[in-house]
């Protein structure tokens, strides 16, 4: 988590919601009631109202009758249009990477994929995996594709944790980021794309799975 002593309360209090919606610690449907969170945050109601505000501003929660503020759900439906769109901004991503990445760059993004390949799955390969995606958009050298990706990663926090916690999942995703690398290296930029593209897809079918497993609305407590 990120040092937000000098912000204030209500953006402080953001950050945190936002980090427990990443790590899976708030689940979509979960409810946001300002007395009990102001209780379990130690805040007054105030900045928590100010927080689940800014999370609204951002999509990732809605009032629903008889519940108040909810962390949003996302359908099937939706989720593959958020991929579809993960897919065009990554593989452009990767595609303009290739024409501007540098050795030391090169050598930062293998060496992040390495510590994923032997990070056990969960928080750790969460949080590597993250920081390669973000190496390859610096990479990129587009300002206003940072600022796009911003606004679809908050998006995507409304599934939780990453893919990645899936052990065979975090596998498959260290050989493609190495399909990636290999373009990169090599200058191509359609081949660059063609295997971010292909990242993206095999993200999104085990993310797909994943929800259909999900119980129904009316099964859960």
């Amino acid at each position: 988590m990120s040092d937000d002593t000098d912000l204030p309360q209500g953006q402080s209090l953001y950050r945190r919601l936002l980090d427990e919606i990443r790590t899976g610690a708030l689940l979509p449907g979960a409810r946001l009631r300002e007395t009990d969170l102001a209780a379990r945050l130690g805040a007054s109601r105030t900045p928590v109202r100010e927080a689940i505000r800014q999370l609204e501003a951002d999509g990732l929660v809605t009032h629903l009758p008889r519940q108040g503020a909810t962390l949003r759900r996302m359908d099937p439906p939706e989720v593959i249009e958020l991929y579809e769109m993960r897919s065009v901004l990554e593989g452009t991503a990767a595609r303009l990477a290739a024409r501007a990445v540098t050795a030391v760059e090169l050598a930062e993004l293998g060496a992040l994929n390495d510590a994923l390949a032997a990070a056990p799955p969960g928080q750790p390969a969460q949080d590597l995996n993250r920081q390669f995606h973000r190496a390859l958009l610096d990479a990129a050298r587009n300002r206003f594709l940072v600022k796009t990706m911003g606004a679809l990663h908050k998006t995507l926090l409304i599934l939780g944790p990453t893919t990645l916690t899936d052990a065979a999942r975090a596998t498959d995703a260290v050989a493609e980021h190495r399909q990636v690398l290999a373009a990169l290296a090599a200058g191509d930029a359609a081949a660059a794309e063609a295997a971010m593209r292909a990242h993206v897809t095999a993200a999104l079918a085990v993310r797909l799975r994943s929800l259909r497993a999900r119980p129904l609305p009316e099964d859960e407590d």
